[in-house]
């Protein structure tokens, strides 16, 4: 008897940055786990990685802050044609714009199962105005679409997604709960406290949603009362993002005393040896944030603003200070308070690791992702959902 084909899985993403930042661990555990795995997204500096991975590149030519209704349908049909000459046996949807768009593709291809990855819900659907929840009715009707009549699974990677999504009247018809997109606990490791003033690091796009204004306010009251803490803004701008911090504003706040912009830095896990504390100072609309993640393997203490997402991986009194979003004194107060106690420091430190190591590693989102494929593929056990 011939062994049955190898089956394709499709990965959707806006950018091929995102697909090799994200959702790298779970496209190798997935091509270990027998898949043929191939990525459909915009291409710009990642192509050549993704080949070199073995896995199949379909370049799409959207953009990730479009909201034309005309470009939108000419790339619903575009990714419906791509999944009928292909011929998938899952697509993995992931992020708003995918979900959407890709669900009406499946349905007109026929993919047989769909998979779809909430990575937060964004700012634009995690509030509580009536635009938000007109934005998470269109994104429920696009998930009971992608599920109609085909197996299909939402995978959300915080509790209180979970929970917004699983209201109203087009609930997905399996929900899962994987948090975070992994954290590789070989290459970030526990470090030891650096010398020189406390510096705080905040890893991130550089966007207003990111609470960056709020950041460098705070740090700047926090030096004024005369402690001397040092801050370090790693992130590129992100010029197609309407919420991008101009490049002008980033270097004048750089030429300020105690504050430095890093701009992009490939190296992250050796960035975190120059820092005693990580910062992230969201708005919300987070998944699980994988800065904080990679931050805590390398046993940092953590200060950060309480939203979704930010508090699965910032535990208050554990390893983290949580402050309101939006709020720079309540930001300067947390900052003071972390840089004038070294005690303090090295307790919520090491807790840090403990935090990530069962659940946010790699290997561990990479073994629940591929099983899931599996059981979608019908070569596994059915997955646990809530």
């Amino acid at each position: 008897m011939p062994a049955p084909p190898t089956p394709r899985l499709i990965f959707l993403v806006t950018e091929d940055w995102y697909f090799w930042s994200h959702r790298l661990p779970t496209a190798r555990a997935a091509a270990a786990a027998g898949f043929e795995v191939a990525v459909a997204t915009r291409v710009a500096a990642h192509g050549e990685r993704i080949r070199a991975e073995g896995f199949r590149l379909h370049p799409l030519p959207w953009r990730r802050g479009s909201l034309d209704p005309l470009a939108a349908l000419r790339d619903v049909l575009a990714i419906a044609r791509l999944y009928r000459r292909e011929r998938p046996a899952i697509v993995h949807h992931v992020a708003v714009k995918p979900a959407v768009l890709g669900a009406l593709a499946a349905v007109l291809a026929g993919v047989p199962a769909v998979v779809t990855t909430l990575a937060g819900l964004g700012l634009s659907m995690s509030g509580r105005g009536l635009r938000a929840a007109a934005a998470r009715l269109v994104l429920k009707g696009a998930l009971a679409l992608a599920g109609l009549g085909r197996r299909s699974v939402l995978v959300v990677q915080n509790r209180d997604d979970l929970e917004r999504l699983s209201r109203g009247p087009l609930p997905p018809r399996r929900t899962q709960l994987v948090r975070g997109s992994g954290v590789d606990l070989g290459r970030f490791r526990p470090l030891p406290e650096p010398d020189g003033p406390v510096t705080c690091l905040q890893v991130s796009r550089m966007l207003t949603l990111k609470g960056v204004e709020e950041l460098v306010e705070a740090v700047r009251r926090v030096r004024a009362r005369g402690t001397d803490l040092h801050l370090l803004l790693a992130g590129d701008p992100d010029p197609e993002s309407a919420a991008a911090i101009p490049e002008e504003s980033l270097r004048r706040w750089s030429a300020e005393p105690g504050i430095e912009w890093l701009g992009r830095v490939e190296d992250v896990a050796g960035l975190w040896a120059r820092a005693h504390v990580a910062v992230l100072a969201s708005r919300g609309g987070e998944g699980v944030p994988k800065t904080l993640l990679e931050a805590a393997a390398c046993g940092r203490p953590i200060v950060a603003t309480d939203v979704p997402g930010t508090r699965e991986v910032a535990l208050p009194g554990r390893n983290a200070l949580l402050v309101p979003p939006g709020d720079a004194g309540a930001l300067a107060a947390a900052l003071e308070r972390i840089a004038a106690d070294p005690a303090l420091r090295r307790t919520l430190a090491a807790a840090s690791r403990a935090v990530v190591e069962p659940e946010f590693g790699d290997a561990e989102v990479g073994r629940r992702m591929a099983a899931l494929y599996r059981s979608l593929a019908g070569r596994g056990d059915p997955p646990v959902t809530v």
